[in-house]
This record gives C-alpha cells, structure tokens and sequence, in this order.
C-alpha cells in the first residue's frame, strides 16, 4: 500500500470517528475501492452490516490485544478482518465479547456460530464443557489466517531448564489460562498430569501469577502477555512492576496461527465455513489480510 493510499484511508477513517462518534465504521478495500462497513451497539455488543442478505451470524471472542480487545480504540486488527471479511460475503454480523471460557461454552452448545480467534484444535483435544465428546466434534475450523508465537516466560533473571524439549520441564509448576490451546505437545503432557497446572482466569492474571512466585513458568503469547498488562487499568507503578519481571524463555515453542471455529449445532455451519474460507482466499490473494494487519496495528499508535 503506497503512501498516499495510507494517509486517504486514514483520512477517511478519522472522518468517520468524527461523524459518527457512535458507530464503529470497519473498512476495507475490495478491487481497489474502499468499502465502509457501518456498526453500531447492540444487545451486549456490536452489529455490523445490519442489511446483509445472509443469516445474521453471532460471533463471540475475547480481549486478547493486540489481536482483539474491546478497550482498543480500533477493537485490533482480527476484528477488523473478521468484520470486513463476513460483510464481504454479505453476513450480518453480531460481535459480543466474553470471557474465554463462557465465549468457548457459547459456540459449543450452539448458541453462537462462531469463536475467533481460536488457535488449530487437535482431533483428540476434549471439550471441558461435554464430558465424552471432543472439540472437534462439536466445532468444525475455518482455514487459518496469521497469528503469533507461543512461548514459555519465566521471572526475570530466573534460570530454566528448557532448550526445546518440554520433557525437561515434567513437574513444573506452569500457568495456563483456563480454556486456551496452547501447543499439541504442551496440552497432550497437561492432560496426561505432566506439569503442576494452575488455571489463571485470562492472561493479566496469568502474569500475576508468575510474577507473584505461585507458579514456575506460564505459557502464551509473550506479545499478547505484555500489552495486556501495559493496557489494564492496574496502577503504572503495578505495570512497571509486572512488566519489569517478565523474560521470554528460549526457544519459543512454536508459531501459531488464528482459525475461525464454527458451532457443528448450527444447521447451516458448513455454508458457512465455505463462505469464510472462499474470504480468506480472496483477501490473502489480493493483498487485503497485510493490508488490515498493518493498519489495525498502528492505527491506535
């Protein structure tokens, strides 16, 4: 995207923040036109393209910034994505935001159609919410689209063990944020009572609790770990104090990418899926997912 693209787009996107203080405008480029996207409140969260002629979809996701985040000024880059490439294949599309673990819940049992972000679900990966059933039987993943890494992080200055084999951590006391996906390896260990597992409720209390010495290690994404923190409403002597006592442990585990996951109750989940892969080929294609990472990254900064 040359220059002078970047600064009529961000022209536009001021123009609209200032016209429309209530709406939260998503736009997007499709054949070289801009196309903007109208929200606006509703029921416990956001609608966009109210008029689209498909089912309206009800997606549920998480504050997970930089990637998503309800307090971010541009809610971040997957949920312009999200919202650009629904409205492109003509979905009405009703956003909420949940805690991970209700958000999960919700698309499991059928409530909602979608979870996003969700990381690769391995076949044999159980639903905490189904006793019996695994979480491939009840929710069906889109293809994927770029996410970040996982890794390990540990207290500053702190030595470690790891070079690249979890099998050098059997024992430890490791964090988790109840519900996650983490790696295949990592979660196949966890569920066999490999580590000493204690469930934070997201990740700000997850660095809380490595910071705070009630556990060895946690486990996430170190990008995601750190801008939680930095923007929680925690006092800036706690944040320096969090942050300060944060290190990356070395090698990360592994790069991970975002999947859209699709509740298998709803009766047209399989239209879908083909709308929202048929998107994610069309916007990789054209240049449009860098493009809306780029922006819904620095567009706040």
């Amino acid at each position: 995207m040359n220059t002078l693209t970047r600064v009529v787009l961000l022209l536009l996107l001021c123009s609209a923040s200032l016209t429309t203080h209530a709406s939260l405008n998503v736009g997007y480029f499709k054949q070289g036109k801009y196309v903007m996207v109208q929200g606006e409140q509703y029921r416990n969260g956001y609608l966009y393209n109210k008029s689209g002629d498909k089912p309206l979809l009800h997606l549920v996701t998480l504050d997970w910034p930089p990637y998503i985040g309800d307090q971010l000024c541009n809610k971040g880059w997957v949920f312009q994505f999200t919202i650009s490439l629904l409205a492109d294949q003509d979905y009405p599309v009703y956003v909420e935001f949940l805690p991970w673990a209700r958000a999960v819940k919700a698309v499991e049992s059928g409530r909602a159609d979608i979870l996003f972000p969700e990381y690769f679900i391995e076949d044999a990966s159980p639903s905490d919410n189904y006793q019996g059933k695994t979480r491939r039987e009840l929710l069906a993943l889109s293809n994927a689209y770029p996410g970040g890494e996982i890794a390990l992080l540990k207290r500053r200055g702190e030595s470690d063990s790891f070079e690249g084999n979890l099998n050098a951590l059997k024992g430890a006391t490791i964090g988790v944020v109840r519900g996650y996906q983490n790696t295949p390896e990592f979660d196949a260990m966890m569920d066999n009572n490999e580590f000493v597992i204690v469930e934070a409720v997201d990740d700000l209390q997850l660095v809380k609790l490595l910071v705070g010495k009630r556990v060895d290690l946690i486990i996430g994404d170190p990008k995601v770990l750190r801008f939680t923190v930095s923007y929680s409403d925690l006092a800036k002597s706690e944040k320096v104090t969090l942050l300060r006592g944060l290190e990356n442990v070395e090698p990360a585990l592994r790069y991970n990418n975002l999947y859209f996951a699709l509740s298998k109750a709803k009766p047209n989940w399989r239209g879908v899926l083909n709308d929202i892969n048929k998107g994610l080929y069309l916007f990789k294609n054209s240049g449009e997912t860098e493009r809306i990472i780029e922006m819904g990254s620095s567009e706040c900064y």
